[in-house]
């Protein structure tokens, strides 16, 4: 029985998915990665091209859906004006934090994570490119209800937010659900102390 292209392709990116988590983008190598997913490198070569296009790949099959749903958020209480910060912060953070306790989703935090601690600058500016105009288009929004704040200062703030936000995904911090709390309930409880620590931030003088 031979196996769809669609399921071979699946099967290479969440054996990726985990390698690069583990071992970094340099550290896992293509002979691991065929390995992993029980392919030879023909298959990667035909879905992907190169490991560059793999990676950028990783990123999509995640962000894709984890940015329209932040979107989809947002566009639901951008302008109104009922928002608050919070309100703005819970669009922003809630669908990441989901992501990151569905199934393999702790995984991908920690490539994310790695993205940025590794200063790939080829990664970084595919990041940009693709993903720059969903933190822009937030932004937008924290400025109209920090209308004191200069864009420098709202910048920074905003990019510490998005650190604080990684780090709670990637389960590295030392808040680690407890046996009798659920992962629903941990989410939910994480995503409580994150809105109100970066509101408060945000809203600093």
């Amino acid at each position: 029985m031979q196996t769809s292209p669609h399921t071979t392709k699946e099967r290479i990116l969440t054996a990726a998915e985990e390698l690069f988590a583990r071992h970094g983008f340099d550290g896992a190598s293509l002979r691991q990665l065929t390995a992993a997913a029980g392919v030879n490198l023909a298959a990667v070569n035909y879905h992907f091209g190169s490991k560059d296009r793999l990676i950028e790949e990783v990123f999509r099959r995640r962000l894709d859906q984890l940015n329209g749903h932040r979107m989809t958020a947002l566009s639901r209480i951008a302008g109104q004006p009922q928002t608050t910060l919070e309100d703005v912060l819970a669009a922003f953070i809630k669908p990441a934090l989901e992501l990151s306790h569905e199934g393999s989703g702790s995984l991908f935090m920690r490539v994310l994570a790695r993205a940025f601690a590794e200063h790939d600058d080829t990664l970084r500016r595919f990041l940009s490119e693709n993903y720059g105009h969903v933190m822009r288009q937030f932004t937008v929004e924290f400025a109209r209800l920090l209308p004191d704040l200069s864009k420098e200062e709202l910048y920074w703030r905003v990019d510490l937010v998005t650190g604080a936000l990684t780090h709670a995904m990637s389960g590295f911090g030392m808040i680690q659900r407890k046996s009798d709390v659920t992962e629903r309930m941990h989410r939910e409880q994480t995503a409580e102390h994150l809105i109100r620590f970066a509101a408060a931030g945000l809203n600093a003088p």
